[in-house]
């Protein structure tokens, strides 16, 4: 299939990203806990993975490959633990900021992997996403008023962790049907989850009316959806580039907080988005000819 396919499914994985902060920080406000969240979003995301695999998949891989895309399941993990953990504390347009910071991490992680220096196209795309978010998170209005914090610490973590998964599942090789792929990633997000954060909330049944619908929504658009999308999308178009796509997180994030949260965006905050989404366009274009 044509690259600028794959593209967009990368970029679609970014956009599943952006719905989760909203519908986390209704969860918080609800009364849910970071264990809540956490535990039943891997849960049922690990489900619906499996589901869609066993209709699916024919061949069994060997020992190896699912181990190793068991283990590409331990950044996911902490990526969903960290950044949840900052949106605790931090806004979720601040959160989303440090987060963001996987764009230039992901380019370095090509550059030492590869040994492959980024293009002026893309160092380009990247001075626009890394300008857009900026902007897009309303620094630019709040100007030095902040300082650091332990949200901040795992907002970087997050974007860390980020890096790691996403360069992880470029490398995965080909032959695995994708949806096999974002199964054995969740199951071994599930079980790192459920080590570092005991899922006490599987016993308390008077509990489940309010975790089901979240868990419902975060495990299809946190766990479900992506792993298979970037197991499709990632090994075609790199780590740099796979990075500045997901970078649909931000608008996505901030168009879910205006229509369900009922947030204001600010005219520069528009101008921010607008410069993310010129950024994936500068990255995508090839000889003037588009993807």
């Amino acid at each position: 299939m044509h690259k600028g396919f794959y593209a967009l499914i990368v970029f679609s994985a970014g956009a599943c990203y952006g719905v989760l902060s909203t519908f986390v920080k209704m969860a918080y406000a609800a009364g849910l806990t970071l264990t809540d969240v956490s535990g039943m979003q891997c849960l049922f995301g690990m489900l619906f993975l499996w589901l869609a695999a066993l209709f699916t998949v024919k061949r069994r891989p060997s020992p190896f490959r699912i181990l190793s895309l068991a283990a590409i399941g331990i950044p996911m993990a902490l990526t969903t633990i960290f950044y949840y953990h900052s949106l605790e504390t931090l806004s979720a347009s601040m959160a989303v900021v440090f987060l963001f910071q996987s764009i230039w991490m992901g380019t370095a992680a090509e550059s030492l992997i590869f040994r492959k220096l980024p293009g002026k196209k893309q160092l380009l795309s990247i001075l626009f996403c890394l300008s857009g978010t900026f902007f897009a998170a309303g620094l630019a209005e709040e100007g030095t008023h902040f300082s650091l914090s332990s949200g901040m610490v795992w907002g970087i973590l997050s974007a860390l962790s980020y890096t790691v998964m996403m360069t992880a599942s470029s490398l995965l090789r080909k032959g695995i049907p994708p949806a096999l792929k974002g199964a054995l990633m969740s199951t071994g997000d599930t079980v790192l989850t459920f080590i570092l954060l005991p899922p006490l909330f599987l016993w308390d049944a008077s509990s489940w009316p309010l975790l089901m619908p979240f868990g419902l929504i975060l495990g299809i658009f946190g766990v479900a959806l992506p792993p298979f999308l970037l197991a499709w999308g990632m090994p075609q178009v790199g780590p740099g580039l796979g990075t500045i796509l997901a970078a649909s997180e931000l608008p996505v994030a901030l168009l879910m907080a205006l229509m369900v949260l009922g947030e204001s965006v600010t005219p520069v905050q528009w101008i921010g988005i607008l410069m993310i989404g010129a950024g994936m366009v500068v990255g995508n274009i090839k000889n003037g000819k588009g993807l």
